[in-house]
């Protein structure tokens, strides 16, 4: 059975279970969530050495190849063109569709949230390079050692046979393993969207926090189903482009359901690799690369709902204050890659406290709803991360196309 069919399985099992336990005890709802957060961690099996052994391999071909400044550069503009042109599609959309006002809440908040950004900084060059194996989630400190690594081999070309033999064989082990996990994590997502959806109770209790979700939902859908498609056919000349969609049905459920941009990451490389035939040397990179920095939907989800916190504490007009607002969304977007999970609503956390003015803690006001904004904004980026790997893959001649009958 086709990996997507089977996540679709899951994910209805799932949603059909939450029914099922909504009237249950508290203890039957903790081993759901327990089993959840058993099965993200299982589908992150393996993650770490993949990633790392690949990636050296793959910057020591594009070195060889002498792509590597091109690559990085086109995954630089891709990541730029979609964060900010989400930025201003969120913007827009809310200005011309506005949800009501959300009741103020008398919460105070319990934890502060910060982006830690002095400390991340340090964590790029750790004391110990296999420091770098340790982080959970901040993957980029590994991105760099293996960066280092695929640089070195190219420098040493007849010393690094060896070592490149040997890395390009443990790629391929860890990426068997993670396959094993990527398909056992079909019955995994039964307890992951089945938690996913006992929280909508949450929502529907709010009116106009169901207008939110409707308008980021409704967002989402039209980047994912046509304007991800529209620009692949009219600016990159894809006869086809929602083979290139359906080749992401898998990470795109993924990421909605479980919010976490490292478990998607790994279903997006095996999708990419096996459903649209990219060369590991382009996949290897691109896909890591895009996951960490181009969020354009976590900013889409931030300007959409700083703007209707905004409009729900004032009254005056918010024409004066779009321009910080769509920088602060689009800078905040970039700094989001040690957070493989919540990122936006941590984000919107930061924002609100940099705005001052009384607003350090309004984003409480929409939290009720941050599982549902942080699943779209996922979602979305899951498909940039698949669509501009596809276009750099495309523009470097690295795709070996296959018939939809063959994607997994």
């Amino acid at each position: 059975m086709k990996i997507w069919l089977k996540y679709i399985l899951g994910c209805a099992l799932g949603i059909i279970l939450s029914f099922i336990l909504q009237s249950s005890n508290q203890a039957a709802v903790a081993v759901v969530q327990y089993l959840s957060d058993f099965s993200l961690s299982a589908g992150r099996y393996a993650l770490l050495p993949l990633l790392f052994f690949s990636m050296t391999v793959a910057v020591f071909e594009i070195r060889e190849s002498k792509a590597l400044l091109r690559t990085a550069f086109n995954c630089v503009i891709i990541a730029l063109i979609t964060t900010a042109g989400f930025t201003v599609l969120g913007v827009f959309s809310v200005l011309v569709f506005q949800p009501p006002r959300i009741p103020i809440s008398v919460e105070e908040a319990t934890a502060i949230y910060t982006l830690s950004i002095p400390e991340n900084i340090m964590k790029l060059f750790p004391v110990s390079n296999f420091s770098s194996f340790l982080e959970g989630s901040f993957l980029l400190p590994l991105y760099i050692l293996a960066g280092f690594a695929g640089a070195g081999c190219a420098a040493e070309k007849a010393g690094a046979k060896p070592t490149l033999t040997l890395f390009d064989s443990l790629a391929r082990v860890s990426y068997a393993v993670i396959s094993f996990f990527i398909d056992m994590l079909a019955v995994g997502l039964i307890a992951v969207s089945c938690t996913w959806m006992m929280n909508f109770p949450s929502i529907m209790k709010n009116n106009a926090l169901i207008h939110l979700i409707l308008l980021v939902g409704a967002d989402a859908a039209a980047i994912i189903l046509i304007i991800y498609p529209l620009l692949l056919r009219l600016i990159f000349r894809e006869r086809h482009p929602y083979r290139v969609l359906f080749a992401n049905t898998a990470s795109i459920i993924t990421a909605f359901f479980s919010g976490d941009y490292n478990l998607t990451l790994g279903v997006s490389i095996r999708h990419s690799r096996e459903s649209l035939g990219v060369h590991s040397r382009i996949s290897s990179v691109c896909l890591p690369v895009f996951s960490t920095f181009a969020r354009g939907g976590a900013a889409m989800v931030l300007s959409i709902s700083f703007i209707v916190i905004w409009q729900s504490y004032s009254d005056m007009k918010i024409l004066n204050e779009l321009p910080w607002i769509m920088m602060m969304a689009f800078v905040l977007s970039f700094l989001l890659g040690s957070y493989a999970k919540d990122g936006p609503i941590i984000a919107l956390a930061v924002m609100c406290s940099l705005y001052g003015r009384g607003f350090d803690t309004s984003y409480l006001i929409i939290k009720p709803a941050a599982f549902f904004l942080c699943s779209a904004a996922a979602a979305i980026d899951a498909v940039t991360a698949f669509f501009g790997t596809y276009i750099i893959a495309v523009h470097e001649n690295l795709v070996q196309h296959k018939e939809v009958r063959f994607y997994i």
